[in-house]
């Protein structure tokens, strides 16, 4: 079952990405211009400074397919009243207004998203997406084996990694080692996932850290508030919200303090170094003519801002 939105170049309303929990087939959604209505596409007076930077075969066809999880508030998710919002989507709509092409958003599941890259089901995956050494190169990080082609980033924003518990029911929880003995919630594949798995190593004998894995980050939280498991861990902005959001702000506690600050980066598979630029050069330009900030500053994610666009500059 696929569904996709209609363009109409007149339309004045916000855009972004839809949230779901990932359904059978792909939802399909449309990232368009500058302040504009789902499915809006850049009308021909909008202006595209950046639109000669794009791959031709692009620039005719006005469109990027965009891989994304879309169930990562607040990031990229589906508000009460069915439309996308989230930090992502906002950037996207910015990236393409400076480029001239409309971003459309097709939802997934985290884990494949890089692989969706590698078939060219997508030409870009933005998902709140760790920049990291092992991604660009195609390593598995636990087995440390290739296990496949990596791709390039364009680093967007940083992010660090956040451990919370139900309000309340904090388990004596303040830093990972405290949670050797317990049970962690996490999505799969992601940053949580990996520091879950390397915390639980150095836990002393008997005392691992039980690890249950997601599809995507809202079934790890439902898991815990169940009481099915000690703690969840997401990244800064997705845990900082749940907390301030689940339940009015009754479900959940942050505990600790963020680790492993990294840069989010916008994937593009390797050898589209053509694409990959036009992408830096459309962030630079929001991030100088100060759009960039305005949205960081609406998410209320200010503290994540980069101040010039990279690439692959994870570690």
């Amino acid at each position: 079952m696929t569904a996709r939105t209609t363009c109409r170049p007149a339309a004045k309303h916000r855009i972004a990405a839809v949230g779901a929990i990932a359904v059978a087939g792909t939802m399909l959604l449309t990232a368009c211009g500058d302040q504009t209505k789902n499915g809006s596409r850049p009308s021909a007076s909008d202006q595209a400074p950046l639109a000669h930077l794009l791959p031709a075969a692009i620039k005719d066809k006005g469109t990027l397919r965009v891989g994304s999880d879309i169930a990562y508030p607040p990031v990229e998710f589906k508000d009460k009243s069915g439309n996308t919002v989230g930090i992502d989507p906002d950037i996207a709509a910015a990236i393409g207004k400076q480029l001239g092409v409309t971003l459309q958003f097709q939802n997934g599941t985290f884990d494949t998203l890089i692989t969706g890259l590698r078939s060219k089901r997508y030409d870009l995956a933005m998902s709140s997406m760790t920049d990291t050494k092992d991604r660009q190169q195609g390593i598995d990080p636990e087995t440390r084996k290739k296990v496949g082609e990596g791709v390039d980033f364009v680093d967007y924003f940083n992010a660090g990694v956040s451990i919370y518990t139900r309000k309340g029911d904090d388990q004596g929880i303040a830093s990972w080692a405290d949670l050797c003995g317990k049970k962690i919630a996490v999505q799969r594949n992601t940053v949580s996932h990996d520091l879950a798995k390397a915390e639980s190593k150095k836990c002393p004998a008997g005392k691992s850290i039980t690890i249950e894995t997601f599809d995507n980050d809202l079934e790890a939280q439902t898991r815990l508030r169940s009481g099915g498991v000690d703690a969840g861990s997401s990244d800064f902005p997705v845990a900082a919200y749940a907390v301030k959001t689940s339940g009015g702000g009754k479900d959940f506690q942050m505990v600790g303090e963020q680790v492993d600050a990294a840069p989010y980066g916008i994937a593009v598979a390797k050898g589209n170094d053509q694409l990959t630029q036009a992408i830096r050069a459309a962030l630079d330009a929001i991030i100088k003519n100060g759009e960039y900030g305005k949205i960081l500053a609406k998410w209320k994610v200010e503290d994540g801002a980069v101040t010039e666009a990279r690439i692959n500059g994870g570690s």
